[in-house]
């Protein structure tokens, strides 16, 4: 019996849900124009080893600390990638090579990550040319340069070493981007469906037989409904 009147609410206010399901889907179209054919991006990584050379070779303490250090080396060295100055020094290698991509742009397109004494840059390009020659940049101002960004813990013998470089790679669309506008209806259409059982719950008009008597009163007579022909 519950079944039946929820679905009677339902069918009853299918317009709320109805509605609300189209707008989702209008807004979404005209904002993400998911006919129209997206631009390619591309990816490539590299993989630097960071590390702290010990002052005294040998020294177990020592080579603990240094370790230590190298850790905590690779962290700063992850929001450096992601900075300014970085950004600009590498803009300035590609500018000499007469390709002129904006620091703020290599801000947005290059990633670090870390994984022990690894650094891990991933860098993002929407002309798979052009980002070889980003790639080369970064790995050259990384091994040269990188003492100019930190000056105070790269006096202290350490250094980065390009280790592994991938290839490139055209980046393909994630699940949740693909299953993005099947999520919106969904969640539109189960919005829409509480939106009609609130506004059931609020509206006070007597309609069958079962309001009545949940209002404690007794029903003498029905009037069936009639369809006209």
């Amino acid at each position: 019996m519950e079944l039946r009147r929820y679905w009677a609410v339902v069918r009853r206010r299918w317009w709320i849900p109805a509605v609300l399901v189209a707008l989702v889907l209008a807004l979404t179209l005209a904002t993400q124009r998911p006919w129209q054919p997206r631009p390619k991006q591309y990816t490539t990584s590299l993989s630097f080893s960071v590390g702290v050379q010990p002052q005294r070779p040998g020294d177990g303490e020592e080579n603990y600390y240094t370790a230590l250090a190298s850790e905590y080396l690779i962290d700063d060295l992850a929001e450096v990638v992601r900075g300014s100055e970085f950004a600009a020094a590498v803009s300035r290698r590609l500018a000499d090579q007469g390709i002129a991509v904006p620091p703020g742009a290599l801000q947005g397109a290059t990633q670090g990550g870390k994984l022990h004494r690894i650094l891990t840059v991933t860098i993002v390009w929407g002309k798979p040319e052009e980002l070889a020659a980003i790639a080369d940049a970064v790995a050259r101002t990384m091994e040269e340069q990188v003492a100019d960004f930190m000056p105070r813990l790269f006096a202290q013998e350490a250094a980065a070493y390009l280790v592994n470089r991938g290839g490139v790679a055209e980046v393909r669309p994630g699940l949740r981007q693909r299953l993005d506008l099947p999520l919106r209806m969904l969640l539109a259409l189960a919005t829409g469906i509480a939106l009609a059982f609130l506004a059931d719950y609020l509206d006070d008009r007597v309609r069958s037989r079962e309001d009545l008597e949940a209002m404690g009163l007794a029903v003498v007579g029905e009037i069936p409904r009639t369809t006209r022909r």
